[in-house]
């Protein structure tokens, strides 16, 4: 249908919207494909980072926060929370299509490069990130001492390497260059380390706490009320089982309010349609059984309207819902002018209800 394309910082997200009714595991399968097709023409830099394909509505389903009232516990260790503990069980959820949780707050280690001092060493950034990724690597450095098949040997040594660095003070020390005059310049000569999270540019807080925000999002076909029913529920698992002491969630955004709310007016218009048209009606006729013929137009209209649905497999929302009271005011208007008609030419003509009846309809079938 149409694309939309935005860039910012070095990320980029394309948006393909396609017609309702569209099959979304053929389009998915499609724009995947697309996409293969030009991952060559792509930088090495993009295809190492990664292209990933999903599968969303674009509106919003809930949004979720996660926060603690520990004092102690601080943004970063909640945000990790989030992502170890609830983004995984989130994303099994049928229906789900789309759960992140807002900024970038994974744990990292954190280089803050002075450029005084790189000035001073004569070093660029590029030669810091490629001593980082030569030195910075899980490897298996092999076997001291095998066997070639011509000499026997007697002991054998398994050669093993540190891995990657895990501390601070492991990235200080980190060697970027030796020099002739036997003077060796390490990282923390040049920059200051810690561990920190993955970026600084959003700030979340629930109440004045810490928190992390998790924005969630439907698939395409499956029902919204059943997903954010499930969503709740896992929540409530996770609560009791996972949760460390102290810590909670709320619902900043639920589009479900919406959906029972609009459920709620049908349901209270229903009962208010019923009660009024027997009151009514009984009041200015006088007759108990031409009271029914209305009241009975209700659930006709009910039964009717919702068997339409059915079989034009509409679902449940905030359209249906009206033309759903629209539909039950049409009906019971019509059941109420017809009853009166018929009552007025029983009274009036004398005639009997048969007659009466087709006569009342000739007068008011094109009113």
């Amino acid at each position: 249908l149409y694309v939309i394309h935005l860039s910012n910082n070095g990320n980029s997200l394309i948006q393909v919207f396609f017609k309702v009714g569209t099959d979304p595991d053929q389009a998915a399968v499609n724009v995947q494909n697309r996409v293969t097709t030009v991952l060559d023409e792509l930088p090495e830099e993009v295809i190492k980072a990664g292209v990933s394909a999903e599968k969303e509505v674009n509106s919003m389903l809930l949004y979720l926060n996660v926060f603690s009232e520990d004092p102690k516990v601080n943004e970063e260790f909640i945000y990790n929370f989030a992502d170890i503990n609830i983004l995984q069980e989130l994303k099994r959820i049928d229906g789900v299509g789309l759960v992140d949780i807002m900024g970038a707050r994974d744990y990292a280690m954190r280089v803050w490069l002075k450029p005084d001092r790189m000035l001073a060493n004569n070093i660029s950034t590029a030669e810091v990130v490629d001593m980082l990724r030569q030195q910075n690597i899980e490897a298996a450095p092999g076997v001291a001492g095998e066997n070639s098949g011509k000499d026997k040997q007697s002991n054998q040594y398994v050669l093993k390497y540190t891995g990657k660095f895990n501390t601070p003070e492991e990235y200080a020390n980190v060697v970027l260059r030796a020099d002739a005059d036997g003077s060796i310049l390490r990282l923390k000569d040049i920059a200051d380390t810690e561990f920190g999270t993955f970026s600084y540019d959003m700030t979340s807080k629930t109440d004045g706490r810490p928190s992390a925000s998790i924005m969630i999002k439907q698939r395409p076909g499956s029902n919204a009320q059943e997903v954010i029913d499930n969503i709740k529920a896992k929540m409530e698992e996770l609560e009791k089982t996972t949760f460390s002491p102290g810590m909670k969630y709320n619902y900043a955004y639920d589009v479900s309010r919406f959906l029972d709310a609009s459920i709620h007016e049908v349901l209270k218009t229903l009962v208010e349609a019923f009660l009024l048209v027997f009151v009514v009606v009984f009041i200015f006729l006088q007759d108990f059984r031409s009271t029914l013929i209305p009241a009975l137009a209700v659930p006709v209209a009910l039964i009717g309207t919702l068997a339409f649905m059915l079989a034009m497999d509409f679902s449940i929302n905030l359209l249906t819902l009206f033309a759903l009271v629209l539909a039950i005011g049409i009906v019971v208007d019509n059941a109420i002018v017809v009853v009166e008609a018929v009552h007025v030419k029983m009274s009036e003509e004398h005639l009997p209800p048969m007659e009466a009846t087709i006569a009342a309809m000739k007068e008011i079938t094109g009113a």
